[in-house]
């Protein structure tokens, strides 16, 4: 059984994968430009998800509206851990919250068929104070795994599961000081 909170991820010694769902416009422009640019807004937070599957349920498989498309998003351990180090508990100190740079938020991690678990996934929410440095120093490389979201579902939908679940990335337990461990698993 997992652990109740637990960050599983697609990840090697120096990266981990975020996954993230956007327009076709945002989409493409970023894709061409190797990074995210306009009309992606550096003026907002944006979201970053490391559970491929909990981004499949909150974007119905790339099928809801501005989340037509989904990037694999490969940055930096050292970017990822910068911004958990400066991550503040969305269930945390109002005040404390309201200037932080990073939110991070725990939701049920999700089935393939979008069944609530009873283990949480992190969402992490990089402020516009620290996005530039998200965009422009820990991204290495931006993946459209929108095809192989679209095969997935439509072999989810035929009653394909194994064959659905080949496609997704292999997530494992992303390894945690006890510092950050206790900063951001609530009652850790």
């Amino acid at each position: 059984m997992a652990p109740q909170y637990q960050i599983r991820a697609d990840h090697d010694a120096r990266t981990i994968v975020v996954h993230q769902a956007y327009s076709p416009a945002i989409a493409d422009a970023a894709l061409r430009a190797g990074r995210f640019v306009a009309p992606f807004s550096f003026q907002r937070m944006t979201w970053i998800k490391p559970s491929f599957l909990w981004l499949m349920h909150r974007s119905n498989w790339a099928r809801k509206s501005g989340q037509e498309r989904i990037l694999a998003v490969r940055i930096t351990r050292e970017g990822w851990e910068e911004a958990l180090s400066r991550a503040v508990l969305t269930t945390g100190d109002p005040a404390a919250l309201a200037q932080a740079a990073v939110h991070v938020q725990w939701d049920p991690e999700r089935s393939a068929r979008g069944a609530a678990l009873n283990h949480y996934s992190i969402q992490v929410g990089i402020s516009r104070h620290l996005i530039r440095a998200f965009n422009d120093d820990w991204i290495v490389s931006l993946t459209d795994v929108t095809p192989q979201v679209r095969k997935a579902a439509t072999l989810m939908r035929s009653g394909r599961a194994a064959a659905a679940q080949a496609l997704f990335p292999t997530e494992r337990a992303y390894p945690l000081s006890p510092t950050l461990e206790s900063r951001l698993c609530p009652g850790g």
